[in-house]
């Protein structure tokens, strides 16, 4: 009975870990995908007058998708 539960121990943790990984996975990739969002609206904020005014809406999708 001991080595059943051992057995069945291992694979509840192998699952759990699994399913935390699965997870993590998931969200880091609401980041890659907000990225170019983020990387462009960094590059029109150099922009002296309008780069804010541009940049604003980029900012807000960027932090709608995470």
């Amino acid at each position: 009975m001991t080595d059943y539960l051992r057995r069945t121990s291992w694979l509840g943790a192998l699952l759990c870990a699994g399913l935390i990984l699965a997870m993590a996975v998931t969200i880091s990739a609401c980041g890659v995908v907000a990225l170019p969002f983020r990387a462009t609206s960094a590059v029109v904020k150099v922009v002296p007058v309008a780069g804010d005014v541009v940049a604003a809406p980029l900012d807000v999708t960027a932090d709608a998708i995470d």
